[in-house]
Order: C-alpha cells, then structure tokens, then sequence
C-alpha cells in the first residue's frame, strides 16, 4: 500500500544513465559470439575494429540519429535561389550531415575494408535504425559491386573510386532509382528512355521511388530508344565543377514524399530531361544485374539490419522490465513477461546468427551474385548460386517480418512509455520496419517470384535437396518434413491460375516460406551456441 505523495519522487534515471552508457557491441556478448564464430581466422581485426566503430555508433552517432528524427528536422526542398535560380536543395539538418560525413569517411566499401569487417560495421551502425544513413550505405554497396564488374571507361573508374575510398576526402554516396509510377516493382515495365545523343547517353522521364534522394550517383533503370529491354546506367547528380553552384544534372527533384517511416530519409519523385548517363554492363541485362547485384545486396542487408533493430530494442526492453515496478514486484519478474522477454531474445539472436551464417555463404560463393558466368559452371555451384539467390530473397521477407512482430512486442513491454516518441526510439523503429518490410520488393512479390524461380529450375534442383543442402545439419526428420513439403507446393503449376485451391496453395507457401527460414535461422543460431 502506499499513501498519497503530492511530490511524487519517482524517477527514470536508472534506466536512462544505463541506456545512455550501454556500448553496442563491448556489452553485447552474444553479437561478439557470432562474429568470432563466422569471421574465424579474421576475428581479432573484425574484433578491433568492431570495438572502435561501437564507440561511434553507440554514443555520438546515436545521439545525432535521435536528434534528427524529431518532426521539426524532417528534410525539406528548396527548388530556387534568391535570384530564380532552379537549384533543387534538399535541406537536411547538420546533426545529419555530421553524422553522414564521418560515417562514409569509415571506407566501407574500400578495398582495404575486409568483408567481416564490413559487415560488424554495418550491423552496429544498424543499431540506429534507418537515420539517412543505412539506406544511403546499401544502396552505394549495389552501386560499387556493380561498377566493380562493369567500370570500363575514365568516368566509371572515378565514379568508383569516389564511392570507395573518396577523392580529396570526400566519400560519395550511392542511391538506386528504378521504380515509376505505373510499375512499381515491375521494373520492365519501366518508360523511361535512354537517347544517344552526339556520343553521349541522356536520360528523359520520371521515376516516381527516389530513396536517398541526396546521392551523388544514382544507379538508373531506362530504356534505350526504339529498345524493350531495360539497361542500367549511372547518373551522376551533379557533372563535374556545378555540385558547388548547384547546378543539376539534367533533372528535377519534383518533390519529396510524406513517409510513414525512414522520415529523416528523403524519397523523391524525379524527372530526367537530357541526364548524362553512362551505361553499365549489356543494355540488353539490365534487369539481370539489377536484381542478381543490386538488390541481392540489398535485400541480404534487410536480415542484418532487422537483427540489429531487434537487438537493440530486446536489449533496452529488457532492462527496463527488470527497473520497473508494478503491483509490487519488477516487471521482469510476472511469467508473462519473462515469457515475452525470452521470445524477444530468441528472435533477436535467431535472426542476427541467420544474417551472419547467410553472409557467410554469400562470400563463398563463386562469382557472386550476378550473371555472364559460364555455360558449362559445374551443378554444384549452379545449385549454390541459385540457393543462395533464394535464401536472400527469404530472409528478406522472414527477418523484416520478424523485426516488426520483435519492434512491437518490445513496445508493450514499456507500456504506454513504448508508443512515446521522446520516450523511447521504439516507435521510430517500428515506422522504419514497416518500410523495410516493402523496401526492395513487398512479400507478396517475392514469394512470387520464389515460387516461379523454383518451377524454372525443378528439372535439375529438386526442392526435396534444396531443402536438403540449405538444412544441412539440422535434424533429418525435420528436413525430411520440409522437404517433402516444399515439393508439394514448389511443383503445384504456377500462382497465376485465379481459384480457391490456388489461393489455399499461396497462403500455405506464405506459411511455409516463413518457417523454412525461421528453421534455418534456428541452425544458425544451434551452431553459434554449440561452438
């Protein structure tokens, strides 16, 4: 019982001079766990360096995220100078270009940047959610793996070595505008056209999904003239000599979109009139590299970053139920909430080790991700090619719709405090999970496209051994059940066929999709806690 207080002395300041000290990665055992069991013989430079961006992104960095994110910082257009001048400025807030400043000048994508490395970095600067920086960070990744196969004039050599290690300390920033208005994900269907004009390519139409809008390069989708295949062109948003008068390249930024989520970031609809473009790879395999190079990195980044939200948010969860009281005992303490406190650990640690064992796979794959390999590549990398394509397209769908079910769930654990904006960042969180979860193909369209990838290739890869090789190590009898399920709904004709059983057969393979790679995250995580 307690007496009436008019001086209420209760106060947050346990739990926030905790929070305000937490140091992502040196207090996080686990994450330190799986990336000394995945780096293997790279584990102590990916150790150093984990530490030493950690001290970054868990106090500096995270300060200027959650400085950003309030509604009277949101980005905004300036289209004219003073004297009438088009100038289209994205106006952004200087806790922004801070952070965005020293976070590229990390050198991510530098050569010299080993690829454990690169992904202990990426996971921890994750840890803030979206904050006009994690998006701009994949989309440059698709941007220098595609020029690191294609570069083949003076302009894409520099282009190149701009986005990777900078020029006169200036490290560019990639983005990737594919989608229109009448296709969305559909990018053949894309009209945007592509003219040779006096030995120059230019650009003229809109596209309608401009993310990281603020780029200096853009990785663009267009037709060529007379043409109906998509080819794939670097745009510069700016030509040599006009960043600093603010002169641009043969576009309009229209506007900037009202998002739910990722608000600190700007998506625009832009229109090209007459862009310098310089093509990159066949014109005829535009699409074919876009989603075997650019959108694979950027899906498989989607597992990591949803790991990372989750961890953050299981982390502050947590402790807060163990400093919280109520009806005379902590939080932490009712069954109910440990219960909830133990699933929001298990999907935070399942869907980090998942990320970490898919990247592993990812690196070990002949070739990479992309297309051009030769006729005659022997079946097992065929296969290991095709099922890594696959898996990343998976985690894509099951760690962002698990970061949405973790983001929640972690929100009821705060009470009423876990819906308050200057509370807590949870609910910043949930409003970027649901971008992500559309972000480089909604669900519906890459179960889609799972299934048609899997009628293509039955003849030489039975779904029974996918499942087999993607499980390898798991219990037989649960490979076995998968296995046979997965060729009942792989082998059912297609998912275009309007009737109920096909409507049954898309809701079982929704299902079904989830759990086989929740499974896989299960493996992942049985391997890390067993070493």
């Amino acid at each position: 019982m307690s007496l009436p207080d008019r001086n209420n002395p209760y106060s947050f300041q346990e739990f926030l001079d905790w929070r305000n000290n937490v140091d992502y990665y040196a207090d996080d055992s686990f994450l330190q766990k799986v990336a000394k069991y995945y780096s293997g013989d790279q584990w102590p430079e990916v150790d150093k360096a984990a530490r030493e961006i950690s001290r970054k992104a868990s106090f500096k960095w995270r300060d200027l995220s959650d400085a950003a994110a309030v509604p009277e910082k949101r980005p905004y257009m300036v289209h004219y100078d003073g004297h009438k001048n088009r100038i289209d400025r994205i106006a952004r807030p200087m806790e922004t270009l801070i952070m965005e400043k020293e976070v590229f000048a990390e050198r991510i994508f530098s050569d010299s940047t080993p690829p454990w490395v690169r992904l202990i970095k990426m996971y921890l600067i994750y840890e803030n959610s979206e904050a006009c920086i994690s998006c701009p960070i994949v989309c440059t990744e698709g941007l220098v793996r595609l020029l690191d196969k294609f570069a083949d004039t003076p302009e894409l050599k520099r282009i190149l070595t701009h986005c990777k290690d900078g020029i006169d300390g200036d490290v560019a920033i990639g983005s990737q505008f594919l989608s229109e208005i009448q296709g969305g994900s559909d990018v053949p269907a894309n009209l945007v056209e592509a003219v040779k004009e006096d030995g120059i390519w230019r650009l003229y139409g809109a596209k309608f999904f401009c993310s990281a809008t603020h780029a200096d390069y853009a990785v663009v989708t267009a037709k060529p003239h007379g043409s109906e295949k998509v080819a794939l062109f670097i745009v510069p948003a700016w030509l040599p000599g006009d960043k600093e008068k603010e002169r641009r390249n043969g576009c309009t930024i229209d506007r900037i979109k009202w998002k739910m989520g990722t608000s600190e970031l700007t998506t625009g609809e832009i229109t090209y009139n007459g862009a310098v473009a310089y093509p990159v790879g066949p014109l005829d395999k535009g699409v074919a590299n876009v989603v075997g190079i650019v959108l694979s990195l950027s899906r498989l980044t989607v597992g990591l970053s949803s790991g990372a939200a989750m961890a953050r948010g299981y982390r502050e969860a947590k402790k807060y139920c163990e400093l919280r009281n109520a009806f005379g005992m902590r939080l932490a303490d009712f069954p109910m909430v440990a219960a909830q406190l133990k699933t929001l650990e298990r999907s935070t640690q399942r869907t980090t080790a998942g990320s970490f064992k898919l990247y592993a796979d990812f690196l070990n794959l002949k070739g990479g991700l992309g297309i051009g390999l030769n006729a005659d590549e022997p079946m097992e990398d065929k296969k290991h090619r095709f099922r890594v394509r696959q898996m990343v397209m998976l985690q894509k769908m099951a760690a962002a719709w698990d970061a949405m079910d973790a983001c929640r769930l972690a929100m009821s654990l705060f009470g009423g405090h876990g819906v308050m904006e200057d509370f807590s960042t949870l609910p910043r969180f949930f409003r970027d999970g649901a971008v992500n979860e559309l972000w480089e193909g909604p669900r519906n369209v890459l179960l889609t496209q799972i299934h048609r990838d899997f009628q293509r290739v039955i003849s030489w890869y039975p779904p029974k051994d996918f499942v087999a090789d993607m499980l390898k190590g798991a219990d037989p009898a649960l490979i076995k059940a998968l296995g046979d399920e997965m060729d009942e709904l792989a082998n059912y004709p297609n998912l275009f066929e309007m009737n109920e059983k096909t409507m049954e057969i898309c809701t079982r393979w929704d299902g079904y999709c989830q759990r086989l790679f929740n499974t896989y995250q299960d493996l992942a995580l049985a391997q890390v806690n067993a070493s």
